[in-house]
């Protein structure tokens, strides 16, 4: 099993009622409004989400995958979404938590991992096996950690009503 995995966590205060970072979190659509590389999310029933995702990798080059989620738990303190259980190659699992701080401060704690399963590397890229699961791994940490970091940023921006 060839298998390239990444993960993200971040602890940011929001200058916004916790109400309106909890939405803006809990609505995976704000992904695909507010994150480079996320193409398309498309809401398939009222507790799973498809996103389509292209990001350039490292000694790879351009990827775009499908990752079907479930949600699992959206609770007033916490949202997760999780793969779904039919999916095997493409897991995607993120998770949120709020905590109120005061009126108009909200402390946002987010986790987020990816893992990329392929029965042969080949079935990733034709140079994957060469290339090797550390290498290829660390390309997408990097990318990842790009992309969640203008996604929290642009967050902040929309829910603090910062205009750019």
């Amino acid at each position: 099993m060839f298998r390239v995995r990444a993960e993200f966590r971040e602890e940011l205060e929001v200058a916004a009622g916790v109400e309106s970072v909890r939405a803006l979190f809990a609505d995976p659509r704000s992904f695909a409004r507010l994150m480079p590389g996320v193409e398309r999310v498309e809401r398939v029933g009222a507790d799973r989400a498809a996103w389509t995702v292209r990001a350039e990798i490292p000694l790879v080059g351009a990827a775009r995958g499908r990752f079907d989620l479930e949600r699992r738990d959206e609770s007033v303190s916490r949202v997760e979404w999780g793969p779904a259980a039919t999916e095997e190659k493409n897991l995607l699992r993120y998770a949120v938590a709020f905590e109120e701080l005061g009126p108009e401060r909200t402390l946002t704690r987010m986790a987020l991992r990816v893992e990329l399963r392929r029965a042969h590397a080949r079935e990733l890229h034709l140079a994957a096996g060469l290339i090797g699961e550390r290498r290829i791994s660390a390309g997408v940490q990097e990318r990842v950690e790009e992309m969640l970091k203008t996604f929290l940023a642009r967050a902040c921006a929309e829910l603090e009503g910062v205009t750019s």
